[in-house]
């Protein structure tokens, strides 16, 4: 297993009126992230917060390419980014005890923080298709090139871990300076990783290891 510190490349916020950062999802574009009350597009290059949809954003956000997929306390609700409408909902497997949340193969994947679980989940219905087990508490998830990636944020310890898709096994670990928590995670599909910054109010992003 590789061990090694993250290197954290840019920090944005913290933002006005802003107090915490659940979800982080990215669409090639901006970088959405999560507060409570409302989903926020941040502009990668100037830091700036560019437009906000007010809904409940209680925990992980996706995007699927076309939608914005948003834990809302006990569900998952799609929504158009367009014009923030809500298109359907369906339930979350955690039943509220829901973190991250990510989308690839045409499905989404739903963190558990406390039952160390990510659960791989039908987008239509909400049935449980997989469930892969961690050895830590889950904050975000995401996929790029076949890398199943999660957060974890136990204490005041954070870090990025590469895990098997099958087994579990964790197979690369980033560390987290001390205090500096992971709670949404997303790839920008190369060679970054955006990260939500818990009650820091801010969005980190960190290379991601050759």
């Amino acid at each position: 297993m590789k061990r090694s510190a993250a290197e954290i490349i840019n920090e944005y916020g913290p933002f006005a009126g802003i107090e915490r950062v659940h979800g982080v999802t990215y669409d090639g574009q901006h970088v959405w992230f999560a507060t409570g009350d409302a989903l926020n597009a941040l502009d990668p290059q100037s830091g700036k917060t560019v437009r906000s949809i007010d809904v409940a954003a209680h925990a992980g956000t996706a995007f699927d390419g076309q939608h914005l997929y948003q834990i809302a306390e006990d569900r998952i609700q799609k929504i158009d980014p367009a014009t923030g409408s809500v298109l359907a909902t369906i339930p979350a497997p955690g039943g509220g005890a829901d973190s991250g949340l990510a989308w690839a193969e045409g499905t989404l994947w739903v963190g558990q923080y406390r039952e160390r679980k990510i659960h791989q989940v039908d987008p239509q219905t909400g049935a449980i298709l997989r469930t892969i087990e961690s050895n830590r508490f889950v904050t975000g998830v995401t996929w790029v090139d076949g890398e199943l990636w999660h957060g974890t944020w136990e204490g005041d310890e954070s870090e990025l871990r590469r895990i098997d898709p099958r087994t579990g096994e964790v197979q690369e670990r980033l560390e987290m300076p001390s205090g500096v928590s992971v709670s949404g995670l997303e790839s920008d599909g190369g060679d970054r990783f955006f990260c939500g910054g818990g009650s820091s109010g801010k969005v980190r992003a960190v290379r991601r290891p050759k």
